[in-house]
């Protein structure tokens, strides 16, 4: 079956250590710091494979790590630079970012995928740490310290695949939408006369001459009920929102006990509840099955119906290939005249677009008191520069005392209350708070 819903785990390689370490040459007495900085990770992209048409590969393997950047050594020498990862998704992918706990506003739709080698960075590497060479100064010739490398993004994003097709076939099961499609492609979608006979969108191509062609899925699923999520409504139904024209395929022998017309507005109603834009759709009502004596007795009214409505529509038999170049050859004619699909969510550049889950100012903060004795402190930059500390090293923590007063992080913990002993949390990572901060 068609595997279009995928939920992984992503995470980009960390940056490598940098180093601490000294030139130690004969004859060259206080060789001073040496130590060079450590390699950013790679990070983590999606691509779009014109080769793919199922999320299935994700049902097997849900977690993705890049490479992390290699450590800094002696004598200034750099660590390797993380290899990028990039994750294969098929055309029409749109992908959202799972709420966090404690913000659960911040999943949304970031992203839609529709261009073959379409990328998007969705996880960035961690920078590697500096070397001792960068705390050189005037009055410190000799420091130990250096910065650990920087923890690569990770995050949860939830991918969905909504088809990328210019015609949708709708209509209730049996109406006759994989036989069309058969008459028209090349597709070989299974056929029989029970409900539920199509359990996946079927793509084909129809090929009017050698500069005229366009895709048609056979969108099934459709009954009562179905914008509510009943039978297979919901798995479906989105896979009509990228559809430039809806051929809305009737049974007009009324022969499965249901009416033409009631079918044809029960459809159109479950479009309107699914949502709204759809019934706004362009269509083309395609009578079917017109070789049979029944619905030779309901055309009359058939056709009195649609062109009250001011509908147009083809009466067509999918079995016996009856008319149906003509509808085919008005179809390529319609979608002359339309627009092209639009992305559900435009980039705004050329370049390599970056997810940016969130919009907050790199150097705010906030402090938030969990318990007595525990708080925690959010922010982007100070996490970072937690992360990056090495919290073994004293001068390492000297450095971040000062961070810490600069950025007014100090002042505003003691106005919380917090007090020598508790424990303040950064992201992952607790200390245990000291007066002297």
């Amino acid at each position: 079956m068609l595997y279009d819903r995928a939920k992984i785990f992503i995470k980009a390689g960390d940056g490598g250590n940098g180093s601490a370490s000294f030139r130690r040459e004969k004859f060259i007495p206080y060789g001073g710091p040496d130590g060079g900085d450590g390699g950013r990770g790679g990070s983590v992209y999606l691509e779009v494979d014109p080769g793919l048409n199922t999320l299935l590969p994700f049902k097997f393997k849900t977690h993705y790590k890049a490479e992390s950047g290699g450590n800094g050594g002696k004598q200034q020498k750099h660590g390797k630079a993380g290899e990028d990862l990039y994750i294969k998704v098929p055309p029409g992918t749109i992908f959202y970012t799972e709420p966090d706990p404690d913000d659960p506003d911040e999943a949304l739709l970031q992203g839609d995928l529709t261009v073959p080698g379409q990328t998007i960075m969705v996880a960035r590497a961690g920078r590697g740490g500096l070397g001792n060479t960068h705390f050189k100064t005037s009055v410190h010739q000799a420091p130990k310290m250096a910065q650990k490398g920087e923890p690569g993004e990770e995050r949860w994003i939830r991918l969905e695949l909504k088809l990328i097709a210019d015609v949708g076939l709708v209509g209730f099961p049996n109406a006759g939408k994989s036989s069309l499609l058969t008459a028209c492609t090349a597709a070989t979608p299974k056929i029989g006369d029970y409900p539920f006979t199509t359990l996946e969108p079927n793509l084909g191509v129809v090929q009017i001459d050698i500069d005229t062609a366009f895709v048609m899925a056979d969108i099934p699923g459709l009954i009562e009920g179905a914008s509510q999520g009943v039978g297979l409504g919901h798995e479906f139904l989105r896979h009509v929102e990228r559809t430039r024209l809806l051929l809305h395929v009737i049974d007009g022998s009324g022969l499965a006990g249901r009416d033409p017309i009631e079918d044809y507005e029960q459809i159109n109603h479950e479009l309107a509840e699914y949502r709204p834009e759809l019934v706004d759709k362009p269509q083309i009502v395609v009578i079917n099955k017109i070789d049979m004596p029944e619905t030779q007795e309901n055309l009359p009214r058939l056709r009195k119906y649609f062109r009250g409505k001011d509908a147009e529509f083809y009466e067509v038999s999918a079995i016996g290939m009856l008319h149906t170049d003509d509808l085919m050859k008005r179809v390529a004619a319609r979608l002359a005249t339309l627009p092209p699909a639009q992305p559900l969510i435009k980039m705004d550049s050329d370049e390599t677009p970056v997810l940016k889950p969130g919009s907050l100012d790199q150097d705010a903060f906030s402090v938030q008191k969990i318990e007595d004795g525990f708080y925690r402190v959010r922010g982007k930059r100070i996490e970072r520069v937690i992360a990056m500390t090495d919290l073994e090293n004293e001068e390492a923590l000297e450095r971040l005392q000062v961070v810490f007063d600069r950025t007014g992080i100090a002042r505003a913990l003691e106005e919380a209350g917090v007090k020598g002993g508790d424990m303040v949390q950064f992201g992952r990572v607790e200390l245990e708070w000291q007066d002297s901060w």
